[in-house]
């Protein structure tokens, strides 16, 4: 379900690059915050648009800012440790265990949700999605706020996700009551999702939803087995419910139509050569451009995957600006971040991918 356009607002731009010496700002956005108004804050992901996670009036100004289908669950931000408790059920050995070792981080751990917890924030679902940041700006507004934070990601619905406070003015100005201007995110996609729900005979699954920074990798060396979702690289159906953000529908893609490559960089070269029209680019690897003739972006050398992680919803959003009408982005391989960074780009691409053969 769609939410309806918010009324024009009067947005506040604040300085919040340090909580000591800004936190005159930082005490303003939680004053906003605590009075049900939304701020657009940093993260060490991407920047989040922030809102009271336990009023389902401020979530509900979240969705409509954002042009958030209102099924798509946000995810809730906390500060101590010991605010987890009240927003769940249960908290299994397990879940305590990966917070231990990676909060705060880029770790977002889904949990059957307690009655405190309102539907708008769930997305209708009886789970809720808990984080606690590691950048200190963050943490300092939680606590300004006083409360916890349901914070996607501060751009509108299905665009790419901003990693820097221009990109949340480029998308959200007049939309929201504050932006706190800082540093870049030093991340640049969004959380790991893990949901540690139980099944029906009472065993707990840990199933991997979203990748991100925290890896699949690092996943298993504290549980064991780790489920892979098949929506993190497969199109979920239409009417099919999810639970986790970026799941589902069309994500982090810029106007142009994007067209995903896999395959080395002699035959990402031929494939250019036969398809390449005016008007269109290539985003590769730092190895290819001595051999690429569009115009082209590197995202980072092809086995950094943390490079291209950072680069990647900069470069799309800068292909917008320069007026793209496609986009041919190299696919970067999907172990350790190099998942993260392709489950965000095949959605950007909608999908659309080129495998191409190797030669025999």
């Amino acid at each position: 379900m769609e939410t309806e356009e918010p009324q024009a607002k009067q947005t506040l731009l604040l300085r919040g690059y340090d909580p000591a010496a800004d936190s005159t700002a930082i005490n303003q956005a939680g004053q906003i915050l605590r009075g049900g108004g939304i701020v657009a804050i940093p993260t060490e992901t991407v920047y989040g648009l922030a809102g009271n996670a336990l009023d389902p009036s401020a979530t509900g100004k979240i969705y409509a800012a954002k042009g958030r289908p209102s099924d798509n669950p946000l995810i809730v931000h906390i500060d101590r440790l010991e605010e987890w408790a009240p927003l769940v059920r249960e908290l299994p050995e397990e879940a305590l265990l990966l917070a231990r070792k990676y909060w705060p981080g880029p770790l977002t751990i889904i949990l059957p949700k307690s009655a405190l917890v309102p539907d708008t924030t769930s997305g209708g679902l009886d789970t809720v999605a808990v984080r606690m940041p590691q950048d200190p700006v963050a943490r300092g507004v939680i606590r300004a706020a006083g409360v916890p934070l349901a914070a996607p990601s501060a751009n509108r619905s299905g665009s790419p996700s901003p990693t820097t406070w221009r990109h949340c003015v480029d998308d959200l100005w007049g939309r929201v009551d504050a932006i706190l201007q800082s540093y870049d995110c030093r991340v640049g996609v969004e959380s790991t999702v893990l949901s540690l729900c139980r099944e029906a005979d009472g065993r707990l699954c840990p199933r991997l939803l979203r990748p991100g920074a925290v890896t699949l990798e690092m996943l298993q060396g504290v549980l064991g087995e780790v489920t892979v979702d098949r929506g993190v690289l497969e199109h979920l159906e239409d009417g099919e419910k999810v639970r986790s953000p970026g799941m589902k529908y069309r994500h982090y893609a810029p106007s142009a139509e994007v067209l995903l490559v896999a395959g080395d960089r002699e035959q990402y070269r031929a494939y250019l050569r036969e398809n390449e029209r005016p008007g269109e680019y290539a985003v590769c690897f730092e190895e290819d451009l001595p051999i690429v003739e569009l115009p082209a972006f590197p995202y980072g050398r092809r086995e950094d995957h943390a490079a291209q992680a950072r680069e990647i919803f900069r470069l799309l959003r800068e292909l917008d600006r320069l007026g793209a009408k496609k986009i041919y982005i190299h696919a970067p391989e999907k172990d350790g971040i190099g998942l993260a960074v392709y489950n965000r780009l095949v959605r950007a691409a909608a999908f659309h991918v080129v495998v191409l053969p190797e030669e025999t």
